[in-house]
This record gives C-alpha cells, structure tokens and sequence, in this order.
C-alpha cells in the first residue's frame, strides 16, 4: 500500500515537470542563424566598403533644407540658452586661439572617426571572432538609425549659423580633410548633423574597448577617446552638444537591436567560435 502511494505520488510530480519541447524547423534554423560564428575576411572588407558607400550616398542625398536647417539650428542654441548650458561659442573661440590646438583638432575631426573605428574592428576580428558579428551589428545599426535623424531632421552646425559668431576652424586655418568645409563642402550635405556619428562611432569604439581590452591603460584610454571627442566637435563648430546626445541615443538603439537579434551584448558572447565545420548548436534542454 505503501509502496503504490510512492510511486502514485511520484508519477504525479513528474507529470508536473514541464517536459521538453522539440524544436521546429524554424526555431532552428533561427538559432542557428543567431549563433556566433568565425567571420570571414573577403566579407566583412566587401560589407563595410558596400555599407560605407551606401551610408554616405543615403546621407549626401537627403535634401539639404537650409532654410529649415538654419531654424533648427537657433531653436537648439537657444534651448541650450534656456538650459544654461550654452558653451560651444566660448569654447569654439577659446581654442581657435591656439593655433597648434585647433589645428591638432581639425586633423582629429577629419582623421580618427574612421581610422580608430576601422581599428577596432580589426582589433575585434583577429582578437575576438565570436564577438565580432554581434559588435559589428551594433555599429550598423547605430548608423543606420541616424541616417533617419538626418531625414527628419535637418541642422546646420554652429559654424553654419546666421548671426552665431562662431569659427569655421577648418576655413579659417587652411586644414584639409574635411567634408565640412572649403572646396569639399559641395560633396557632402552640410546640414546632416544631428545625430553626431562622431560622438556614435566614437562612443562604440570606447565602450568596446571598455568591456573586451585586457590591459587598464586600453580600457582608460577606450573611456576618454568619446570624451576628447565630444570637446573636439564643439571646439571645431561642428556640432552642438545636443547632437551628442542624439548620436549616443542612435548607439543604445543600436545595442537594443544586437540584444534582440544575439539574445545577449556583444561583450557576454564568447570570445572564440569553433572553425567552419567544427560547430556545433546544442540542443535545448
């Protein structure tokens, strides 16, 4: 008797237990698509040309809109006003002063947005392959985000503003690289500056470099490498502080997206994947 009572008991807990589900062709095929894997060279040079070119087409073709660019402008500077925050005039002028700073400055506008961002990526290909994808991801989805920004949105930098009294450095002191200004300003839309990719591209290149360097002084440097960035577009006229901020809500869009997609951060991914032909999808439990 006292055994069937057992037993009775014990079958009745097991059917209490949540069995496995198997999964469905489509569960699979998307876990599988989602799992880390090694990233291939010839693809990710090929997806970041194709991507870089078609961002900066998509970018130059959004109608310039001076007219309401400008308006856009004074409303920020004079919401900056209203905030007491207002201090990109002080600081533009400030560092035209020196002119081996704001030299220094124009170089670093026009130079390490994309050098430093191409070098994290190599960084993160040769040293952590199964975070790559995932990083990557965040990357892209942060600028194709602010592409949209750039649409709705129209702004003219302080340096464009009627009336601002603010400095065109790179006019000013003769620099080349910029798309901003002198004979190149008619290749690229001079009202697209809210959000700032340099503040979102930067930001992601700290923040990676932050959570995956293995040495502090990377790590430190990963922190003030946005920060320098944030006094170098105010300092130069290029963007207010406010399109900062935007470019950093284009960046938590972006790890929202690989969040979703990945189902963890790029920096909880495991480092290392199998090569091609070694991997393996475990099955749920």
């Amino acid at each position: 008797m006292g055994e069937t009572t057992v037993t009775t008991q014990q079958e009745r807990l097991e059917e209490a237990v949540p069995q496995p589900v198997a999964d469905t062709p489509g569960q699979r095929l998307l876990r599988r698509v989602r799992a880390p894997r090694r990233p291939r060279l010839w693809f990710e040079i090929l997806l970041i040309a194709v991507s870089y070119w078609t961002y900066s087409l998509i970018r130059n073709a959004v109608p310039e809109q001076r007219a309401e660019a400008l308006r856009n402008a004074d409303w920020i500077w004079r919401f900056e006003h209203q905030l007491g925050l207002a201090f990109e005039h002080s600081v533009n002028h400030a560092v035209n002063g020196v002119t081996w700073l704001v030299v220094g400055m124009n170089y670093y506008y026009a130079t390490l947005h994309f050098v430093i961002t191409l070098g994290v990526l190599v960084w993160l290909y040769r040293s952590h392959p199964g975070r790559y994808a995932a990083t990557r991801t965040v990357l892209f989805a942060t600028t194709g985000v602010a592409l949209v920004g750039y649409y709705l949105y129209p702004l003219a930098p302080p340096r464009l503003m009627t009336g601002g009294g603010f400095v065109d450095t790179v006019l000013v002191h003769q620099t080349w690289g910029s798309m901003a200004s002198g004979d190149l300003k008619n290749m690229s839309n001079q009202y697209a500056a809210m959000p700032s990719m340099h503040i979102g591209w930067s930001l992601w290149c700290g923040l990676t470099v932050f959570a995956l360097a293995a040495v502090p002084w990377a790590r430190v440097l990963g922190l003030l490498y946005p920060a320098l960035t944030l006094v170098v577009i105010v300092a130069t006229a290029n963007h207010f502080w406010l399109d900062a901020v935007g470019g950093i809500l284009c960046l938590a869009f972006g790890y929202l997206v690989a969040r979703l997609w990945y189902g963890a951060l790029p920096h909880s991914l495991p480092r290392l994947v199998p090569p091609k032909g070694e991997q393996r999808i475990p099955a749920k439990p």
